[in-house]
């Protein structure tokens, strides 16, 4: 079965601006009863998360057949967020909109095509900016302006990551930008 997770970025909060928005998302998180204020051992990855809370079922899709197992983690400075498995199909360059392909059609990463963002995204981690050449356009475009097959990668310093809860919805989604004065967000998914 394994363990999956749901994660709503940030993609305009600076380095600076994270941690208050960080603590009024979690505040309007813990108001409504999405999510408790308490710190427990219930998110993977990170020693503390707080666990879901009395209302937490207003934040997913559906029927709900089962309560969440596990809980919310807040994740605040420069991080890569990342989907997994599988999904980093192609990279599509915001300037010129074509599409590189960065796996074969039996799903082997394509070296070269894979090494500029790999390069890009090691710098971006240790530095906070990074450009990555188009092959199309020959542009050097901001790693994180490009757009990845299923939002595979967001490079950001806020996230809130929910583990091993039913699917959140689109709506649940909007509040949460609305909490982040209306920041635009992408929600990465996973399961390991």
């Amino acid at each position: 079965m394994g363990d999956h997770f749901q994660t709503i970025v940030d993609l305009d909060a600076t380095a600076a601006d994270a941690e208050p928005l960080a603590r009024r998302v979690l505040a309007g998180l813990v108001e409504e009863g999405i999510v408790l204020a308490d710190w427990t051992d219930c998110v993977l990855g990170r020693p503390l998360g707080h666990p879901p809370g009395p209302n937490w079922s207003r934040s997913v899709a559906g029927k709900v057949t089962r309560d969440p197992c596990d809980g919310l983690a807040v994740h605040v400075g420069r991080k890569v967020f990342h989907g997994c498995p599988g999904g980093l199909e192609a990279a599509v360059c915001p300037r010129c909109s074509t599409t590189t392909r960065l796996v074969d059609d039996e799903w082997a990463m394509i070296n070269e095509a894979w090494a500029p963002f790999v390069d890009a995204i090691g710098t971006w981690h240790a530095t906070g900016a990074a450009r990555v050449r188009c092959p199309a356009c020959a542009r050097r475009v901001p790693l994180r302006d490009w757009a990845w097959t299923d939002d595979y990668f967001a490079f950001a310093h806020l996230g809130f990551e929910f583990w091993n809860w039913p699917e959140l919805t689109a709506e649940f989604r909007s509040r949460v930008a609305r909490l982040l004065d209306g920041h635009r967000t992408t929600f990465v998914r996973g399961k390991i």
